[in-house]
């Protein structure tokens, strides 16, 4: 067993060590790609025309390069991008012609929603030209606003993270800027005006990194200024142009906001066979800059019912499932926080702060959260949130400090502090935690290596109370290798973390135990691009290896996967793999309502075929369906997406997963449903309804949330929210509450 874990991790070393000429690539040479910009006294009317005699006078940015499918060629003329730029120091204006066919993808009306699969413009800004961390601002044809945070640790273009859309992306990230489109039979024409004082930069510097992209999605092109090779996302901070100031923009007035709110409905929990009872609340947000680049984020008796309800899975595995944070207090430079171990083992996990296991919320008292550029290199956080004391919660206080500080060209050191007090309790109760690490990427983002050592504090826990990981990796055009080692005592703990791995359920004893651990995740892939192909764009061959074992050594999980991925250029794919686990199951664990699994070593296989049609079209399919062994018994998993759009106001989908599972005697068999319906209509850009249903046989379940948001100003709604639990093995209601909210966005 060793054997294939040491030929593993040897695979991946060896291939890294025969790219390493690739390893000392210079940084791209963005100089070249430089937009000199000129102020303006003129008054701007943002509508998406450019019939303002400045826009005539300006330079142009043109000469587009491919980044996806291909990225060794220009743009053809036909789909030309031309921008310009101007400033009155107050707004950063930007004017695009987007040459083409009217043949535009438009998904739906709603801000931040379902860009990436649309047709768009956008527009990638670095103030401090750090690549550290940025800011994109995007617009579709229909004039749909999209923003959100970047850093320059986005990873591959397929990198992606259980709850994240991209790695590196926060596309939850709010603010007011203001964009407008007008449609042309052979072009469409964007006219953006981003304020200074929405932006983090520093007064001192004369040149911002910036880049613009354009998403053509009739043709499943992706198009950028300067250019960004196709293994990395188009919002790449490493490959960035210069915006070249003859004056830097002035430190912009502040930008203080009060987000007050109100709500009020009514509830009723049928399963306490409580009456009806009123509900009423009032509190707000704050965002108070502290500098520039620093901002500070208030809030006081925070709610969070306009949020949307989590989307809930089937989980078939040993572990608790990491459901995305949603809540907007929690976002904006969320990376300064979250980004420290690696996927599987993050020592903060921002909603094990305020929400219970079940994700049912804890009320919050209060939050302050500071974050944000300290100078050009140096990034910092600081946040304190108080939780009020509930029936079966103690009241909690956390607190949580990180730093993140640039070295070399895009290399970091960062650390943390986090700290959990229950208030009040008769025994100390508290958990602290403390760790540095050291991420070393190379100037043109392809070679990676990284390590970080953790410590945890709790009472009556002494030794073996560490977590340390550590890792390398290297990505070019064709190749994407990487691997990484990690582990953690069995004392060690991170309550405000999330850690896959180290607790375990032992269903005969209805308990938990923690179990010491090592981790090796080592993963390989190629991707072939044939040329003169007018239909495939890529071939994928991938390998990866998972090796988990306790601290005596004793295996825990041993997993090999292969598979092949076919990918076309409407967007449809193929994708085969085979998969075969080791897993000692350590203690007696139940998948379904019968007698658990007797504790053991079960070995699993699972072959598994994955497809999608065409995504560009107003019917689209994903589906998919495994077969393999599983604990001794057998799995068939189903499943299947459909979706319509009735461009662009519509959007209809139904989400179907099947899981048939079969025991041997006397540990018997089940068929587990999700049945997941959407419904989401756009009555205009400011004006949505949307229904979600879920009908989950794994959590006894049936979930109706009925919201309609109407943006009667930017940034600033009313929700009427409707939510309906009902049990679905003897039907009957669970839950059930109507909530009316308002909040209202103060710029002062």
């Amino acid at each position: 067993m060793s054997l294939r874990i040491n030929t593993g991790t040897l695979l991946v070393i060896i291939i890294i060590s025969t790219c390493s000429p690739g390893l000392r690539a210079a940084a791209p040479l963005t100089e070249e790609y430089s937009y000199q910009v000129r102020k303006t006294s003129d008054k701007l009317t943002i509508d998406g025309v450019l019939s303002e005699e400045i826009w005539n006078s300006l330079p142009v940015a043109d000469g587009f390069w491919m980044s996806y499918p291909v990225d060794d060629r220009k743009v053809e003329d036909r789909l030309r991008t031309e921008v310009r730029m101007t400033s009155d120091g107050q707004y950063l204006y930007i004017g695009a012609v987007c040459y083409g066919p009217q043949e535009y993808v438009i998904k739906t009306l709603k801000r931040d929603a379902e860009f990436w699969d649309s047709d768009g413009f956008g527009v990638v800004i670095d103030p401090v030209n750090e690549k550290t961390n940025g800011f994109t601002f995007g617009v579709s044809p229909a004039g749909v606003q999209t923003e959100y945070l970047v850093t320059g640790q986005t990873g591959r273009r397929e990198d992606l993270e259980p709850g994240r859309t991209r790695k590196g992306v926060n596309i939850a990230w709010d603010n007011k800027w203001f964009a407008e489109v007008s449609n042309h039979p052979d072009r469409w024409v964007v006219e953006m005006a981003i304020p200074f004082k929405t932006l983090r930069f520093d007064e001192n510097k004369s040149n911002w990194g910036i880049n613009f992209f354009r998403r053509d999605a009739s043709s499943n092109t992706i198009h950028t200024w300067a250019p960004v090779p196709i293994e990395f996302n188009e919002t790449d901070l490493g490959y960035t142009g210069i915006l070249s100031w003859d004056q830097a923009p002035e430190k912009a007035p502040r930008n203080f906001s009060i987000i007050p709110y109100a709500r009020a409905g009514v509830s009723k929990d049928y399963e306490a066979d409580t009456p009806a009872e009123p509900i009423f609340q009032a509190g707000l947000d704050a965002k108070i800059p502290i500098t520039s680049s620093m901002n500070l984020d208030v809030t006081l008796n925070p709610d969070f019912s306009q949020v949307e309800v989590d989307e809930q899975v089937v989980n078939l595995t040993l572990f608790d499932i990491r459901l995305p944070e949603k809540r907007l207090f929690f976002l904006e430079n969320d990376d300064i926080f979250e980004d420290f171990g690696i996927p599987p083992m993050r020592p903060f996990f921002s909603r094990r702060i305020g929400l219970d296991e079940d994700g049912s919320p804890i009320p919050i008292l209060y939050g302050a959260r500071l974050s944000g550029n300290v100078n050009e290199n140096l990034r910092l956080g600081v946040m304190n949130l108080q939780t009020r004391e509930q029936e079966s919660f103690l009241a909690q206080n956390y607190t949580v400090a990180s730093f993140h500080q640039q070295v070399l060209a895009r290399s970091v050191i960062k650390g943390y502090i986090h700290n959990r007090d229950a208030l009040r309790a008769e025994d100390p109760d508290y958990n602290r935690n403390a760790g540095l690490e050291f991420q070393y990427r190379s100037a043109d983002g392809r070679f990676l290596t990284f390590g970080g050592y953790s410590k945890s504090f709790s009472p009556g826990l002494k030794k073996n109370d560490y977590a340390f990981h550590t890792g390398i990796g290297y990505d070019n055009r064709n190749l994407s290798v990487y691997t990484n080692f990690s582990g953690m005592g069995k004392n060690y703990r991170a309550d405000l973390g999330y850690l896959m791995g180290q607790k375990y359920y032992d269903a005969e004893r209805d308990t938990s135990i923690y179990i010491g651990f090592y981790h090796l995740f080592s993963r390989a892939a190629y991707t072939f691009y044939p040329e003169n192909s007018n239909r495939i764009i890529s071939h994928e061959i991938n390998a990866r290896q998972i090796y988990d074992g306790d601290t005596t050594m004793s295996m825990l999980n041993n997993e090999l996967e292969g598979g092949y991925t076919l990918k076309f250029k409407s967007t449809a794919q193929l994708k085969v793999s085979f998969n075969t686990t080791d897993i000692n199951l350590l203690f007696p664990f139940g998948f379904i309502n019968d007698e658990p699994l007797p504790a053991g070593i079960y070995h699993n296989n699972q072959a598994e075929f994955g497809f999608q049609s065409d995504q560009r079209r107003l019917f689209s399919v994903k589906g998919g369906v495994s077969y393999g062994t599983f604990y001794g018994g057998t799995k068939t998993q189903y499943m299947l997406q459909v979706k319509y759009r009735a461009q662009p106001w519509g959007n209809f989908s139904v989400n179907f997963e099947q899981n048939d599972l079969e025991f041997p005697a006397p540990y018997g068999a089940d068929n587990l449903f999700l049945i997941s319906p959407r419904i989401e209509i756009n009555f205009s850009r400011s004006l949505f309804w949307t229904t979600f249903l879920q009908y989950n046989t794994q959590d006894d379940n049936f979930n109706i949330n009925s919201r309609i948001q109407w943006r009667f100003q930017p940034m600033s709604d009313l929700y009427i929210v409707y939510t309906d639990n009902y049990a679905v093995e003897f039907w009957g209601p669970k839950y059930r509450a109507l909530v009316i909210k308002l909040n209202y966005w103060f710029s002062l």
